[in-house]
């Protein structure tokens, strides 16, 4: 099947909180929801067990368990077993979930900054402190890893590693041997990981994904692995996660943290992911060719109208961080373009340490919907008023 990802599909009045939250005129390029219709085996599934009438309690499907670990075994070749995964409504509630159950009051949840916002304050909902390690920015605005930064921000007190990979703001698909350098730092210092791994399926050609659990048999011992077909298959609204974790104690002491307060998936997202996992590759395949059509023409456009904007290279995800202290805005770039562009996109500082300055711009759009942000954008630069 063809997919349309030109088509303009109109969200307002859905509730959607990426379209409803901003006032009609202004276009929003902020939240990571993509404006793309999902795949339609999904949508049939989806459609198919509405009409059974019947919407009880339900258990996960035994074929999920078999697909995702066929699936992991496929991309990655990594050997996951049916009772290593767990089911979360969401991946932003299973690192909260994760961080109750390996960090004690005072203790500290180490990450890397700028990173999805929702990390910032995950570690405060246990009584935890957040520790924070930077990365190292050269001249093309490529972000690297700093291990000295990395090794300087644990203390003993540190009880958790929350990684972000591929990484959320900073679209980076991070390399095997950074990878291996920070699991290595971990198994010295006894610290777990839990790696957010949500955008895995979104990964640029010339670049992969590596599940930092993939990496060794010591390694997966001493990570939880969150992974989601929401951000792959537009399907975020059914919140349906996932965890492996492959070391019974670790996993014990998540169930354990659950406190008999954690929410289920729902039968639709169920229904959702299975239908996605086995019968979406084809839509997968051509969105991403659409993706990588849009980041190009993004680069493009910015480096021949607004070339003070340094865009990050864009490697995973659908999400561009742009540099825009050049331009010295009144106001800051974000409220600059909200407020005389009538563009809405996510402000860099509430990315923490780092993210002064910049812009998160969401391109998973249709071309055209992309193509008047950035006009606007381009506008509101070019009749500025005081």
């Amino acid at each position: 099947m063809k997919y349309n990802f030109d088509e303009i599909i109109n969200r307002s009045g859905t509730n959607s909180y990426k379209w409803d939250v901003y006032g009609a005129d202004v276009l929003p390029m902020w939240v990571a929801d993509m404006d793309f219709r999902s795949p339609q085996p999904v949508i049939d599934a989806l459609v198919e067990r509405a009409r059974h009438g019947v919407f009880g309690y339900t258990a996960p499907p035994s074929a999920l368990l078999t697909e995702i670990c066929e699936r992991m075994q496929r991309l990655y070749q990594w050997q996951v077993k049916t009772e290593d995964i767990i089911f979360f409504p969401g991946v932003v509630v299973a690192f909260n979930n994760v961080i109750q159950a390996f960090a004690h009051r005072g203790q500290g949840v180490l990450m890397q900054v700028p990173v999805y916002h929702p990390f910032l304050p995950a570690p405060l909902h246990a009584g935890a402190i957040r520790q924070e390690a930077t990365f190292n920015m050269d001249t093309s605005g490529r972000y690297e890893v700093d291990l000295e930064s990395f090794r300087q921000a644990i203390t003993p007190d540190t009880a958790m590693f929350l990684l972000c990979n591929p990484h959320n703001p900073l679209s980076k698909a991070f390399k095997r041997d950074e990878l291996e350098a920070l699991a290595e730092i971990c198994l010295e210092h006894n610290i777990p990981i839990c790696s957010d791994e949500i955008h895995c399926d979104l990964v640029f050609p010339g670049y992969e994904h590596v599940p930092i659990a993939s990496l060794s048999n010591e390694i997966a011992q001493n990570t939880v692995t969150l992974m989601a077909p929401s951000k792959t298959f537009n399907i975020a609204g059914l919140e349906c996660s996932f965890a492996i974790i492959q070391n019974a104690k670790l996993k014990e002491k998540v169930q354990a943290a659950q406190r008999g307060i954690m929410a289920g998936v729902n039968l639709m997202g169920y229904q959702a992911a299975l239908a996605a996992y086995q019968e979406g590759q084809a839509w997968l395949e051509q969105l991403l060719a659409y993706l990588t059509g849009n980041r190009d023409f993004l680069m493009d456009f910015l480096s021949s109208n607004i070339p003070e904007i340094r865009v990050t290279p864009v490697k995973a995800t659908y999400l561009a961080w742009l540099d825009c202290r050049k331009l010295e805005l009144p106001g800051g770039a974000y409220k600059f373009f909200l407020e005389q562009g009538k563009v809405a996109f996510n402000d860099g500082a509430t990315f923490g340490h780092g993210g002064e300055g910049f812009l998160r711009l969401n391109f998973g759009c249709p071309r055209a919907t992309l193509q008047e942000g950035l006009q606007r954008m381009k506008y509101a630069l070019d009749h500025q008023t005081s």
